[in-house]
């Protein structure tokens, strides 16, 4: 259930922190996904993020009655947690209710999202990062589908997951494509974290995005056989 709008209004700033690496190079590569999405909420909401504070480029929105601050750390992906732990001092905020990171995320293919509330890092260095400062795993983020869909028989027969170079390097003109789109469901999916809640949220997306998979998996299926034609630079392995 969404709180009482003098509630959240009467709270401190709710942080909305993507991860990726600062520098051209690095700009439309996968691992730059939370970067993006970042820059998708500010274009959406009129400002630009310019202004820096805790190692990170910022700007200040206000969303559901409540003042927002959208952050990009340049701390480069593997140091993430000195820019979102310095932010946490910085606005008073409490990590479990203030705070929600967007990341890229192997483990999901491209084209889905996936909010939670709480987990391990699962692999991924940032996220690693954050707990590491943090000290907890308590926070919520949304994690956005940079995994290659690999067919079945690729699966099958033990395709390797992609890793450091897929994640560093540009990506092709059809995966930003498939990208742009999602960028503006995660823009969607922040508000309504703001608006109703992260339950309400997670029961919106995370259930929509698994039945379209499922969808998705079921109408291959179905097919007949034949007929489918300033820091140290650290970043993440």
């Amino acid at each position: 259930m969404a709180e009482p709008a003098e509630t959240v209004a009467g709270r401190g700033p709710f942080l909305i922190v993507g991860l990726g690496n600062p520098g051209l190079e690095y700009l439309w590569t996968p691992h730059n996904a939370g970067f993006m999405a970042i820059d998708r909420i500010a274009q959406q909401e009129g400002v630009v993020v310019q202004n820096r504070r805790c190692r990170a480029v910022t700007a200040t929105v206000r969303i559901a009655g409540r003042q927002v601050i959208l952050a990009k750390p340049e701390t480069f992906m593997n140091l993430s947690g000195a820019s979102v732990s310095a932010l946490v001092r910085e606005f008073e905020a409490d990590p479990a209710r203030d705070l929600l990171v967007i990341y890229d995320e192997l483990d999901l293919p491209l084209g889905r999202l996936k909010i939670g509330e709480r987990g391990s890092a699962a692999g991924h260095n940032g996220a690693r990062s954050i707990i590491g400062s943090l000290g907890t795993q308590e926070w919520l983020r949304l994690r956005i589908g940079m995994g290659l869909n690999l067919p079945p028989q690729a699966a099958e027969a033990g395709a390797r997951r992609p890793g450091r170079d897929y994640l560093l390097s540009p990506m092709r003109k059809a995966d930003l494509t498939v990208l742009d789109e999602v960028l503006d469901r995660v823009a969607t999916a922040t508000r309504r974290i703001l608006t109703e809640g992260p339950a309400a949220a997670m029961n919106e997306f995370n259930r929509k995005e698994d039945k379209d998979q499922g969808t998705a998996i079921s109408d291959r299926e179905s097919k007949p056989k034949g007929k489918e034609n300033g820091p140290e630079k650290v970043t993440e392995n």
